[in-house]
């Protein structure tokens, strides 16, 4: 594979353009994990899943990564499937904490990820890839979007440097 600035933007638009698919999986995602943990979580539009694709895709460094997982898991595609659950995994793992962000997002986009997966289910003429791919592009950014309560305030776990 080559990744060129060119390849970038292609996957860019691949991405922008699932989110027809990605933002209803980020959706119910929310809906679910804000039933189990008891919480009332925001759900996202398609404008805030682009606004947000662009931004990850503006940070050239994070753009190369984001795109080459993307491109691969794409094209993935194992005959008979289950030999390559481990790689469309490991990788949609890695996409979805990468978009997620520092930690303690990383780590919940992961998370996140093996959750979605579970309830994602690609269309049998697309690559076995695909799937993973979206519910990894849903696991990372819906932690990247506001909604969770505990992300919307100063946490109580700051500690503030004095001098003195």
């Amino acid at each position: 594979m080559h990744v060129t600035p060119t390849r970038v933007v292609e996957e860019r638009d691949w991405v922008r353009d699932r989110a027809e698919t990605v933002v209803p999986i980020i959706n119910d995602v929310r809906d679910d994990l804000g039933e189990i943990f008891d919480t009332e979580v925001d759900s996202i539009t398609t404008e805030q899943y682009r606004t947000e694709v662009d931004v990850v895709f503006a940070d050239g460094d994070l753009a190369v990564n984001v795109a080459a997982m993307v491109a691969i898991l794409r094209e993935l595609d194992v005959e008979g499937d289950y030999p390559g659950f481990v790689v469309d995994e490991l990788l949609g793992r890695e996409l979805a904490a990468t978009i997620a962000g520092r930690q303690p997002l990383r780590t919940l986009g992961e998370a996140t990820f093996h959750y979605a997966d579970l309830h994602v289910h690609g269309d049998a003429s697309e690559n076995a890839g695909v799937d993973d791919c979206e519910a990894a592009l849903a696991a990372g950014f819906q932690e990247r979007l506001p909604g969770w309560n505990w992300t919307d305030r100063e946490s109580p776990f700051g500690v503030r440097y004095s001098s003195s």
